[in-house]
């Protein structure tokens, strides 16, 4: 009540403002015509003889355009209407101004042509902002639009609405979010997210209203919206993590099909949520329960041990998710997406995964530069701390000549951190060419990498330092220069053994000119004068010579050798102390000055600083630690790779900082959603039907008796609802449940009809049975007692409508079984309610069918039992002969072309602690399902004991339909087994993940289904393919064109290849060099069409025809890899 009233204020509130703006609306209007008058008057050439004769020329130029263009749209003639619009949005696509035919735009605003409609709305969103009072005028016009039956409208109108950012319509603006937010079309719903952002930020105080709309659009499955509602998400309440938990599976899951910029938000989000929801996976004393190999051959003693030192690391099942999910994204187009996965395996994952990144990363590296300066930023920082992940990348990080000097500059950053002392005599070789660079700024570089490389690997420290000296005779005194920079830092480690490179460098001091290499080199001469006393003043009375001429970085360092040289050799030294102490004393710069004044008062001991002269060489002579070369993205890593503040080494405006690992892993149920499974979901729509009941009919129905057992066959052979609502479900696919659910009494003999239709006298005899139950229900408890002496007559009739109407059974059972549950949920309430009537009539048949159900390996799963208890040996055999109800009746499954027998590791057995499993596809029907998927599994033990209790247990992604195998009590040491469990996919190659389990552990195991596997085979003729093929062309529509060996352009080289990757049926063609093969997905039923023609010169074009366009794809590219290959 109190969101209804709200909604009411909310609505006189925006009617409010309407009318405040249709007001001023009104007033600006009487004003704005004079001003339209007087700008017209205004409008002719004479107005621009103040500018040159091109200016004028070319404004002239520009208003008759506009004129044309106001003439064309004020014209009553919807043609003309719509080619200057087009006109104009190509203006406003060159960067033109078209500001100016802002009123002639906004009359059209309430055109009828949609087209013309769709381009006023483009050229108001551009404008809408700057001419706010104009946009006004057609505020209830806008309103209107978001009525509109097209999408395309009602999202326009929303978009320009948002984009008038005037604080009077906000009202307004909030009434049309709230309203778009519940559009049944996911494109409005994508826009009123956008939409939420902009009205943020014209009125902060809207925020809970906002977040309101942000917590409806989070629970959104479309992903269309997904990207957006998280975008807004992060813009208005990045805190409310609350928000996030029911919905983080979801989003986990919808994240491979969201556009790709959404992709790279909800990325950006739940890194940041993982972080404050699971514990630090990088712990250095927990052990990886996944790959812990030692927990199979210890004793009983030594685990209980470890058990009190310290707890394994066990993965949230949650954060396991959110890493498999993006784990695909690696391989995707956009590299911005790439990176986002890259930082959340840097952030998030164990130390020992996070290597599968590097491969993805340094594939962008073949991308524009201004990709590679960003990739190269970020792999610069990770390889500070793992050099291990890009060292065997090494070589895509060497300096190509067309390199602009800010990549190679990184590169050589990357290069320096993967230096060590296996590859360092390769990357200094490298570092030599680099030196003799045109680019001095590369060059500089490379020498102070040259120096890093020798501080941080002692092996090399010599060669790398009398490389070095020998660049001091070098031409360039840019590299001259920065060669005795990083010499005086690398002398600083070990100075007593160079004093010969001292001297060099003391000999070519005048030839250097540079002077922080001058200063550095006065700099050497005063730390170890002491090494060199003959030479140190002799470069002493060289600079007083010219000491005003110097820098002042230079003059410095020479006040401060004259100092130490004081102190060291006052006899040569002390007249020449004095000259440049005095000539400093002078010096225009304060700092000479006062170092001047300073050095003085330090070293000339006098009566008032006799104390402090005692400390002079302690003070100026002590020893200094050497200077350590580092990185310059050594601290990058305190900002979230692939920022914006990572870029620029500074907190930028909107950074969110990622927090700390939590000690203790916050409660994982709140993230827990109640999967409202579909028996129950429809269940309470049923009215009378109790919610005990159906349970408990579906419990009898698998556990009864062989009466039971066949009056369900004749329930379901005499009413046909169960199979009608299957049927006609893919016709009603617009339509809700809820009103499929009440129309179905009244459609059911509709239906009946339908599914009957083969077979009028079934059809009729069904229909009159239905009207007795329906007219006598109380009669059916009466007949019920005496069920099993029915009269033969009546057995009699029962058996001929139930052989009459098996295919009818057969046909429709499989359309009923690719829908969801709920059609045969429905169906089977339906049956419920007939059943005490059929029951007397099934006797006949009890004894003919009574083992129907007696499989070995078959368990009925617990949703699904109406289902399964219908299946038997009998009905897998005609599986070959179904046909389907949406295509040709000569279109029928086939058995499979070539079965592979290629298995899969399911679970290592030093992983599974002894339990080994593999699994391969059979491509035989699904036993329990007809969507499903059937896999065999082959269970070993290879322990020294038994292993008890082998079942599945948790699986995910939630809702995961999988039908599981009985458990296994004992399996024995050496032994084996093969099970079947059946897989509905619905139609993606997305993981199966579910855990493994034995009566002591819990093995995490996935199956990851190939494309061609999700199929089932199915042949026709050439021409229904060719009507098939037909239907599906344009976007349905995949082809690629290859070149094949010569020998393998025959059928036989052709079929092989093809039925291995997919399970397809082969058609019959009546060319030679074209040849067919057809099937449909085994969830939803819809026909895959793969035809390879094949061509002059070797080549082959295959086409795949389908409306699964993203299956069709990756079909196409297994086809094209797996014929090439042939």
């Amino acid at each position: 009540m109190n969101g209804h009233r709200g909604f009411s204020v909310l609505r006189s509130e925006a009617a409010g403002a309407v009318r405040t703006a249709l007001v001023s609306a009104e007033n600006l209007q009487l004003t704005l015509k004079t001003e339209l008058s007087q700008e017209e008057q205004h409008l002719t050439p004479h107005t621009h003889t103040n500018g040159g004769p091109d200016e004028t020329h070319t404004k002239g130029y520009c208003t008759e355009v506009n004129e044309d263009l106001k003439e064309m749209l004020e014209s009553n003639k919807e043609s003309l209407k719509l080619e200057a619009m087009k006109r104009v949005v190509g203006l406003i696509a060159k960067g033109k101004n078209a500001s100016e035919l802002f009123p002639a735009v906004v009359k059209n605003v309430a055109s009828k042509n949609i087209e013309l409609k769709k381009l006023v709305y483009v050229y108001l969103v551009r404008y809408a902002e700057e001419q706010q009072d104009l946009a006004l005028l057609s505020i209830s016009t806008f309103q209107r639009a978001l009525k509109d039956p097209n999408q395309l409208i009602r999202a326009s109108a929303l978009r320009v609405l948002s984009s008038i950012r005037v604080p009077i319509i906000v009202p307004i603006m909030m009434l049309a979010i709230k309203e778009a937010a519940s559009d049944m079309s996911p494109y409005v719903r994508k826009t009123s997210a956008h939409a939420i952002q902009k009205l943020y930020s014209l009125d902060q105080d809207q925020k809970e209203l906002l977040i309101e709309v942000i917590e409806k659009l989070l629970k959104d499955k479309s992903t269309l919206v997904a990207g957006s509602v998280v975008m807004a998400f992060e813009e208005v309440c990045p805190d409310r993590i609350d928000l996030i938990h029911k919905n983080y599976r979801k989003l986990c899951n919808l994240l491979v099909d969201v556009e790709e910029w959404g992709q790279v938000v909800i990325i950006s989000m739940l890194t940041r949520y993982a972080r404050t929801q699971f514990t630090s996976p990088w712990k250095e004393d927990g052990v990886f329960d996944e790959h812990n190999e030692r927990a199979f051959y210890e004793s009983d003693e030594e685990k209980t041990r470890d058990e009190t030192e310290a707890k394994p690391y066990m993965m949230d099942p949650d954060h396991r998710l959110l890493l498999r999910n993006t784990k695909p994204l690696l391989q995707s187009r956009n590299t911005a997406v790439v990176m986002s996965v890259a930082q959340l395996y840097w952030h998030l994952a164990p130390k020992n995964e996070v290597s599968i990144v590097t491969k993805s990363l340094v594939r962008l590296l073949r991308s524009h530069r201004e990709v590679q300066y960003i990739v190269l930023q970020n792999i610069a920082t990770m390889s500070i701390q793992r050099k291990g992940m890009f060292e065997p990348y090494m070589k895509s990080f060497y300096v190509r000549s067309t390199d602009a000097t800010h990549i190679k500059s990184l590169k050589l950053e990357i290069l320096t951190s993967l230096a060590n002392e296996a590859n360092i005599s390769t990357i200094l070789r490298e570092f030599q060419t680099y030196v003799k660079s045109q680019d001095k700024q590369f060059a500089a570089g490379t020498i102070q990498a040259i120096g890093r490389c020798a501080t941080n690997i002692s092996e090399v420290t010599d060669t790398c330092l009398n490389g070095l000296v020998l660049l001091l005779s070098n031409r360039d005194e840019t590299v001259v220069a920065e060669s005795v920079v990083v010499i005086r830092k690398l002398l600083q480690i070990q100075p007593t053994q160079h004093s010969d490179i001292i001297k060099h460098m003391a000999k070519l001091f005048d030839n250097i000119t540079v002077p922080m290499a001058r200063a550095s080199i006065l700099w050497l001469m005063g730390e170890y004068c002491e090494r060199v006393p003959k030479i140190a003043p002799d470069v002493l009375r060289k600079m007083a010579k010219s000491f005003t001429s110097e820098e002042d970085i230079v003059k410095l360092q020479t006040v401060n050798l004259a100092a130490k040289l004081y102190l060291t050799n006052s006899k040569q030294t002390k007249l020449l102390t004095q000259y440049i102490l005095n000539l400093g004393k002078y010096d225009q710069n304060y700092d000479i000055r006062d170092r001047t004044r300073f050095i003085r008062q330090l070293i000339v001991p006098n009566d008032k600083n006799g104390a402090l002269s005692k400390y002079a060489h302690r003070i100026l002579l002590a020893p200094k630690p050497a200077s350590v070369l580092e990185s310059a993205y050594k601290d990058r890593d305190r900002y979230q790779l692939g920022t914006l503040s990572h870029t620029i080494n500074t907190k930028a405006s909107g950074y969110l900082e990622l927090s700390d690992w939590p000690a203790v892993a916050p409660d994982k149920s709140v993230r827990n959603v109640e999967v409202i499974e579909p028996g129950k979901e429809w269940a309470p729509s049923l009215g009378k039907t109790g919610k005990s009941k159906p349970a408990k009919s579906s419990d009898d129905k698998f556990y009864s008796d062989s009466g039971e057992e066949e009056e369900e066959e004749e329930g379901s052979g005499s009413s046909s609802s169960e199979d009608g609502s299957g049927s006609s479900s893919s016709e009603e696919s617009g339509s809700d449940a809820e009103s499929h659910v009440q129309k179905n009494s009244s459609q059911s003999s509709e239906e009946s009809d339908k599914s009957s239709s083969q077979s009028e006298k079934s059809s009729s005899e069904s229909d009159s049975e239905k009207e007795r139950k329906t007219k006598t229900p109380l009669q059916k408890k009466t007949v019920k007692p005496t069920a099993k002496d029915g009269d033969s007559d009546e057995n009699g009739n029962v058996a001929k409508e139930a052989n009459s109407s098996s295919a009818e059974e057969s046909s429709s059972d499989s359309e009923s079984d690719s829908d969801t549950h709920t059609d045969s949920d429905s169906g089977t309430e339906h049956k419920k309610k007939t059943k005490s009537k059929a029951k007397p009539k099934v006797e006949v048949k009890s004894t003919k069918e009574v083992s129907l159900l007696d499989l070995g390996d078959f368990t009925p799963a617990p949703v699904t039992q109406h289902k399964s208890s219908v299946l038997s040996p009998s009905l897998l055999g005609d599986l070959e002969g179904l046909s389907l109800s949406n295509v040709s009746s000569t279109i029928q499954l086939s058995g499979p072309a070539f079965v592979p027998e290629k298995s899969h590791d399911l679970l290592h057995r030093m992983t599974g602690k002894g339990l080994s499993a593999q699994y391969q596809f059979p491509r035989q029907p699904c036993l329990y399902q007809p969507t499903m998927v059937s896999v065999q599994i082959s269970l070993t033990n290879t322990t020294d004991h038994p292993l008890e209790q082998i079942h599945i247990g948790d699986r995910s992604p939630t809702g995961l339909n999988i039908h599981c195998f009985n458990t296994i009590e004992c399996l024995e040491p050496e032994a084996s087994v093969t099970v079947f469990i059946g897989i509905d996919f619905n139609d993606s190659t997305q993981a199966a993940n579910f855990q493994l389990c034995t009566k002591e552990d819990h093995f995490s195991v996935s199956i990851q289904p190939a494309i061609g596997e999700l199929l089932l085979p199915i042949t026709m003729t050439e021409l229904d393919f060719r009507k098939e093929q037909s239907k599906l062309l344009g976007m349905n529509e995949s082809s690629a064109t290859i070149t094949m060996a010569a020998e393998n352009m025959t059928s036989q080289p052709i079929s092989r290849p093809v039925a291995t990757v997919a399970n397809l049926g082969v058609v019959p063609s009546s060319q030679d060099n074209v040849h067919r093969f057809a099937g449909k997905t085994a969830s939803s039923g819809a026909v895959v069409l793969v035809m390879v023609e094949l061509r002059e010169s070797s080549t082959a074009l295959i086409t795949i025809n389908t409306e699964k366009s993203v299956m069709g794809s990756m079909l196409l590219r297994d086809l094209k890899l797996a014929l090439a290959q042939a």
